[in-house]
């Protein structure tokens, strides 16, 4: 079982209530706020619990002992996730995510310190040469707890998505694996 932890937040894989919780966030929490923000120009389809469960099972390892997803948790309640999926796994092309589903937890350094400990977990669990995100400029808490993870602006497709009748820019964030360890690992 993976644990990592830090001062706010861990992560961890999840456990038969946690899938119920995430459940819960996902499909059917009232507001469904977190779902304006995390890519809100991709219609989800909604999954019975049954559908939702075997999905998740059914992901796939980043590789050996990497799963591609872990929850994020406050003790034991469970506020949001970090996930990873290949873009194209032939160049170790790897975009990275989080969501933190209760609003409760935005802004107060919840998701910047998740996702620190995904993407550091993600490098020293694999050989990957860069981790990337995508997100919308619309969606400015992401692109700051990109920047102060050291992240770049590696691409910006302007007017490529709708949001609310809206048109916002696709942006391509990422770090190499060289500058993490500068910022991050200290020999």
């Amino acid at each position: 079982m993976i644990i990592l932890s830090n001062q706010k937040v861990t992560l961890t894989e999840a456990s038969e209530e946690d899938l119920q919780q995430l459940y819960y966030w996902k499909y059917e929490e009232p507001l469904q706020e977190a779902k304006k923000w995390n890519g809100p120009y991709i219609k989800e389809p909604y999954l019975t619990y049954a559908e939702f469960v075997k999905e998740w099972q059914d992901r796939s390892s980043i590789a050996d002992h990497v799963p591609s997803s872990l929850l994020i948790k406050d003790n034991e309640y469970c506020i949001g996730i970090v996930e990873s999926h290949w873009i194209d796994r032939g160049t170790d092309w790897l975009e990275t995510g989080i969501v933190i589903y209760d609003p409760h937890y935005w802004n107060g350094g919840y998701g910047t310190e998740a996702y620190s400990l995904w993407i550091d977990f993600l490098f020293r669990h694999t050989s990957l040469p860069r981790l990337g995100m995508s997100t919308w400029s619309g969606n400015k808490r992401m692109i700051e707890v990109a920047r102060k993870l050291g992240m770049k602006e590696e691409a910006c497709i302007r007017q490529a998505r709708i949001v609310d009748g809206q048109r916002f820019d696709a942006i391509k964030m990422g770090i190499l694996r060289s500058e993490w360890e500068k910022l991050y690992i200290k020999p």
